[in-house]
């Protein structure tokens, strides 16, 4: 195993100096997440989200860095001779309609970059994740005896687009940053509160977002022998881009092709000139990927040949964003589950836990520094009670994105102390 500058340990004396600072800010913190989950701003928007960190850390003496992939923000709080550890959190939300019922819920709708108007709603927990990060800069700066190096506190936009921490690395993260050692991120899940995931190697799928347009020939709906129908053409190609997965991807391999939003015509007797797919890949084996885009291309572009489309409307391919799958350091996660395990109980941390389908751009953030340590680690944010009751009922609780998804105003200081014991297991005085 690799060598890692995890201590593996937390000195008790400095988890109770942790668990003072942030229930004394228990009220403050809650109140800045309330006020942020209803407010919600979508990738490359998050403008007031953003000002809220910036002034944060500023007001706390972070010497504060903003406009980094246009709303990023990254504070630096230097303290003496150490390390240098960076941990990431996360702060747009999605174009979700919010059920949850709560008296904070957002009713925010907005018109996105792309001229569409969608509802918004923190629907994957970045609220929550910004407060963590606000809470822990408080513990770093009341507690500057307990640790000694630098810590870089990153505030990135547009995650739920695949495309921000990249945005971040071209417009010179690291010429705004000093390079970290280590890079944590802590991220909501649907378990209880004080279950948490530390687990070493792949966590995470790689991911593509591309949009297809099918372009036809519109016409009167009554007259369909006038036209070429994109509607058809989207509706034939949805149902056999499943056959890209199911027979042409080996079946000891995993990939996932999902078409999340069909977008063409207004009315009910005009055949439109377009229709537009948005499509979402997932997948660990880049063999996998590459079979994944050719299928979709080659089953777009047959279809359409199918309708007998001429070179000049043959479907349009839009590349919109992706990332390689995340992989955490072995030596890391594990060193960081022995030190919360020894904080919050043996069984309460899960080491052993399969990569999942989901897709994050974090560990992009690394840019060049191949070398930079990573651990991504889940953190269960919902009700005990609540989640025991759902169970038992045999249901399962909503996940990320689903518009139900509650992160229960417990974990929000329970957060913030686990984002500062991951800091203080890097960068405290041995």
């Amino acid at each position: 195993m690799t060598k890692t500058i995890s201590h593996g340990v937390v000195p008790p004396a400095t988890v109770a100096a942790v668990d003072a600072v942030v229930d004394g800010e228990k009220d403050r913190l809650v109140d800045i997440f309330k006020g942020i989950h209803q407010n919600p701003e979508l990738a490359f928007m998050e403008e007031r989200t953003s000002k809220i960190l910036a002034d944060g850390l500023r007001k706390l003496g972070f010497e504060v860095k903003t406009g980094i992939g246009k709303t990023g923000v990254v504070g630096i709080l230097r303290n003496g001779d150490g390390p240098t550890v960076a941990y990431r959190a996360d702060m747009d939300a999605n174009a979700v309609a919010e059920e949850t019922g709560l008296d904070y819920a957002s009713k925010v709708r907005v018109v996105r970059q792309d001229g569409a108007e969608v509802p918004v709603a923190h629907m994957c927990g970045h609220d929550a994740h910004v407060v963590w990060m606000l809470g822990m800069a408080q513990v770093l700066v009341e507690l500057k005896d307990k640790w000694a190096g630098t810590a870089v506190l990153i505030g990135q936009p547009a995650e739920e687009t695949i495309t921000g921490a990249q945005a971040m690395i071209d417009d010179g993260l690291y010429d705004k940053m000093p390079k970290p050692e280590a890079i944590v991120i802590l991220h909501t899940a649907p378990a209880p509160i004080g279950m948490m995931l530390s687990s070493p190697g792949t966590k995470l799928a790689g991911t593509d977002q591309l949009d297809v347009t099918f372009r036809g020939v519109g016409g009167h709906g009554s007259m369909p022998q006038l036209t070429k129908d994109p509607v058809l053409m989207a509706a034939m190609a949805i149902t056999q881009y499943q056959a890209v997965v199911s027979r042409t991807v080996t079946p000891q391999e995993t990939a996932v092709l999902t078409v999340g939003s069909v977008q063409g015509g207004a009315d009910n007797n005009v055949i439109p000139e377009s229709v537009t797919l948005k499509i979402n890949t997932r997948w660990f084996s880049p063999a996998v990927r590459e079979t994944l885009l050719k299928g979709i291309h080659a089953v777009s572009d047959g279809i359409a040949r199918t309708y007998n489309v001429g070179d000049d409307l043959m479907p349009v391919y839009t590349e919109k964003g992706g990332s390689t799958p995340l992989v955490n350091s072995d030596a890391l996660a594990l060193s960081q589950a022995k030190m919360f395990r020894a904080i919050l109980g043996e069984d309460k941390v899960i080491t052993d836990f399969p990569p999942g389908m989901g897709s994050e751009d974090a560990h992009l953030l690394k840019g060049p520094h191949e070398d930079i340590e990573l651990n991504y680690m889940f953190v269960g944010v919902a009700d005990p009670e609540v989640y025991a009751q759902t169970r038992k009922a045999g249901k399962e609780m909503p996940y990320a994105h689903n518009p139900h998804y509650v992160v229960d105003l417990a974990a929000i200081p329970h957060g913030a102390k686990l984002a500062s014991y991951a800091m203080f297991d890097l960068l405290g005085k041995k």
